[in-house]
């Protein structure tokens, strides 16, 4: 009985009124209703996953509003001590006492609810806005950590190098007296350097790295826009540089540290060609890189085939780039009387198909994907119910004619609707070809069948089947879909429904112009001032909202899988480039015992070669495990697909021989007679 108010969300307080404080108590028409405004949020306040302009109370009207229909979702804060379980046992210990205080809707009766056994569902509030975001977070988290442990393994190689030059004089120190302890912590100490000198580096660039992550990552992403460095950031960087240093700095300290100076001596001589097993850890790491690059190259190959998939599906619309979509509102307290909210209704939709550039227009309650979903129990008149049964939920959506035609979906079976079936008021309904399927076998069995929303609602003739749309996104199976007119007689409780908020959809190719957006809104409100237009957006744009999570995962796949290869393909360059170095003298000798420049060359390549397939074996192995890590993210491509396991090796295998190619034409370049005089 209270007057209607409203509160300010800081975001549209700061929009639309400046953080002007005396809004407060100042009144504002929300659908037609006076509201007081009572107060503003803070700035850090998030309406769970959503972004309102403002929040209203809810508020009940016992005349319509049906209090045992369990619609509402409840938000509650745990006492203390208690578990979601004791939570549910006490909730479920009040369903019976709520099905006897507050009656059904008409058509159902408290038995029926009893019968169905009704059990609360809880679950905690962060699982419920994150949803399986964390997955893809952990999925991309050890993506990074591979690339680091590539990166890492790539230092060593250098590391070692850098040992191996200075093994003459940690021999001669060794000689003089230095112990095990002083040289290992001399390496150690370089190594922790280049470790922290990188991190540091890695934090500079991470503060520009990440604008650009949240400019380019999806809005499903929770809260993207508030990721920022911390201190727990900086000092997990900071623990990471150093384990990083320490361990992979172990490698020359166990290799060089302990050597004894004679042996030091003698094989730090330069007249002594370079044994294999000398190279041997460095052709280890570079193994390791190959086969670590190749698991994350894999797994980009499945999300690109899993994209290209995806986009093939036809989503239940054509070319949605035309298509703009914008919701308005006739609420009762601006037209109480439906049959008059219909007519402005229809006069709007005219108005815009008027408008110079439209080549169609339609309306629905919500277009596919946009989030806006509701349901309810749908009866087939030939597929009775057992006594104590309910039928399943299936997805309601209002529409008025040509709709389908605008978005490009043709009907498998019989016709659209017709002005004279909206406002004759007959009983007719449109299904999704997956609920003709599953009830009737054959769309075209499906016309002339009848189905209604409630056991004492008035049946409804099947008129038309329509193509599936895929209305939770193309990665998941589209729901069934009951398409009613847009107003109807004695439907979910009232002698006359109609939708007052219908989503308008128009396809132009002016769609994208400012200027007809703004012819838009002047059509709207040439019948309806008083009516906003909410939700202004393509498609396209839709579409890709619901790709976007997809998008961005397969980015960052991508992005890390680029640097896995160009760090691996670094390593092999690296250890045959430094084999070139060393082996000068031996070369030196092949060519002047008349080995050619290509056998000279083909045995580098031949080298980068050999440890790029064994990298490749060792990665394939590794792959079909840990792509079955990704399972859920793909779609239409199995974890462990021959195809793209195939084009990954055979392009990793192409670009090792080009990165091991370029030092070995360093090889043939060397002059015999000078490296023999030098030696």
């Amino acid at each position: 009985g209270s007057s209607p108010t409203m509160v300010l969300t800081h975001g549209w307080w700061q929009a639309r009124f400046g953080g002007d404080r005396s809004v407060i108590g100042r009144q504002i028409i929300v659908d037609g209703i006076s509201r007081e405004v009572i107060g503003a949020m803070p700035a850090e306040f998030r309406f769970l996953d959503r972004s309102p302009a403002f929040l209203v109370p809810l508020q009940f009207d016992r005349n319509k509003a049906f209090l045992g229909q369990f619609d509402y979702p409840g938000i509650a804060r745990l006492k203390p001590g208690v578990t979601i379980q004791q939570a549910s046992a006490d909730i479920a210990r009040m369903i019976p006492i709520a099905l006897h205080s507050f009656p059904p809707e008409p058509g159902l009766t408290v038995k029926v609810f009893e019968e169905v056994r009704l059990a609360p569902k809880l679950r905690y509030l962060k699982q419920l806005l994150v949803g399986d975001i964390g997955k893809t977070l952990w999925v991309l988290m050890g993506t990074l950590g591979v690339v680091l442990l590539i990166a890492c393994a790539n230092v060593a190689n250098l590391l070692l190098v850098r040992a191996e030059g200075r093994q003459h004089e940690l021999a001669i120190r060794a000689a003089l007296g230095a112990g095990w302890s002083r040289i290992a912590r001399e390496l150690l100490f370089e190594s922790l350097v280049l470790g922290i000198a990188g991190g540091v580096l890695g934090v500079a660039v991470a503060f520009g790295a990440l604008r650009l992550l949240v400019a380019i990552g999806p809005a499903s992403l929770p809260r993207l826009n508030e990721i920022g460095l911390d201190a727990g950031s900086l000092l997990f960087t900071l623990g990471i540089s150093v384990f990083a240093g320490v361990l992979f700095g172990m490698l020359p300290i166990v290799k060089y540290a302990g050597v004894r100076p004679g042996t030091g001596l003698r094989e730090s001589n330069r007249s002594v060609s370079t044994g294999r097993e000398r190279h041997r850890a460095r052709n280890v790491l570079v193994v390791v890189q190959v086969a670590l690059a190749l698991v994350l190259l894999i797994s980009s190959g499945l999300m690109i085939r899993t994209f290209e998939a995806l986009r093939r599906v036809q989503p239940g619309f054509t070319q949605p780039e035309q298509v703009l979509t914008l919701r308005v509102s006739i609420p009762e307290a601006q037209i109480k009387e439906p049959e008059r909210a219909l007519h402005v209704q229809n006069d709007i939709l005219g108005k815009i198909a008027a408008v110079p550039g439209v080549e169609a227009a339609g309306m629905i309650t919500s277009v596919t994907m946009d989030g806006h979903t509701s349901g309810d129990l749908l009866f087939a008149q030939d597929h009775p119910m057992a006594e104590g049964k309910m039928p399943p939920i299936r997805r309601f959506k209002f529409i008025a004619p040509g709709f389908f035609h605008v978005v490009g979906r043709h009907f498998l079976a019989g016709r659209d609707l017709t002005w004279t079936d909206i406002y004759n008021f007959r009983p007719v309904v449109i299904v999704s070809e997956n609920l003709a399927r599953e009830y009737w076998h054959n769309p075209a069995a499906a016309i002339g069948k009848r189905v209604r929303e409630g056991m004492k609602d008035e049946w409804r003739e099947v008129i038309g089947v329509v193509a599936d749309e895929y209305d939770d996104g193309v990665q998941n199976k589209p729901p069934t879909v009951v398409y009613w007119p847009m107003i109807l007689r004695d439907f979910w409780g009232e002698k006359i429904f109609l939708q007052r908020t219908m989503t308008f959809v128009i396809r132009s190719k002016r769609t994208g112009s400012i200027a007809f957006l703004k012819e838009l809104r002047e059509a709207v409100w040439s019948v309806s001032p008083e009516s906003p237009l909410a939700n202004v957006q393509t498609l396209e744009e839709i579409y890709n909202h619901s790709m976007a999570r997809t998008s961005f995962t397969l980015v960052m796949l991508a992005l890390a899988g680029a640097m896995a290869m160009v760090l691996g393909l670094v390593g092999i360059y690296g250890v045959i480039s430094y084999s070139v170095s060393q082996r000068r003298r031996e070369i030196g000798i092949r060519m002047a015992l008349g080995a050619r420049n290509k056998q000279v060359s083909r045995m580098f390549v031949r080298h980068g070669f050999t440890l790029a397939c064994i990298g490749i074996v060792f990665g394939l192995a590794a792959a079909a495990g840990c792509t079955r890590l990704i399972t859920a993210m793909l779609f239409a491509v199995r974890p462990v697909d021959p195809w793209t396991y195939g084009v990954v090796s055979c392009g990793l295998i192409l670009a090792a021989m080009l990165a091991s190619y370029i030092p070995a034409r360093r090889a043939i370049a060397v002059d015999p007679l000078e490296t023999l005089r030098s030696e």
